[in-house]
């Protein structure tokens, strides 16, 4: 199967792929905050240090804002893409939310084609960001 979501929809299911992916973000999200902390500290550092801890102090401090923003934009990905999945879980008829599973998917437009567990409603799972 070509399109990763819906392999996972196939072998874990909507539900768990959801909360999976909310702990992975909230996860980058801690991450991003401990960047933050370590960032403080090793400039609370700089001010007290001489010579070559200074240098290590500044190479410390870009080290940990570079881990932090990559975590804050791996955050902000993960958290809007299952927003933009839980948005469409819905079955359009009997209204049943993340009880679907797969009938297809179709690469080039990256959609993929659901049935209700439920009532049997089919609808279209748009996967573009």
């Amino acid at each position: 199967m070509d399109n990763p979501l819906a392999e996972h929809f196939k072998r874990i299911g909507f539900r768990k792929w959801y909360e999976r992916q909310l702990l992975s973000s909230h996860a980058h999200m801690v991450l991003a905050f401990l960047s933050v902390i370590a960032v403080v500290g090793a400039m609370e550092a700089f001010r007290t240090s001489e010579g070559d801890t200074q240098l290590a102090n500044v190479l410390f401090v870009v080290l940990c804002a570079a881990i932090g923003a990559w975590a804050m934009r791996r955050y902000a990905f993960l958290l809007m893409r299952a927003e933009q999945a839980a948005n469409q879980a819905s079955c359009p008829d009997c209204g049943d939310y993340g009880r679907f599973h797969v009938v297809g998917h179709r690469p080039r437009l990256q959609e993929i084609d659901v049935r209700c567990s439920r009532c049997s409603r089919g609808w279209i799972f748009s996967t573009q960001p």
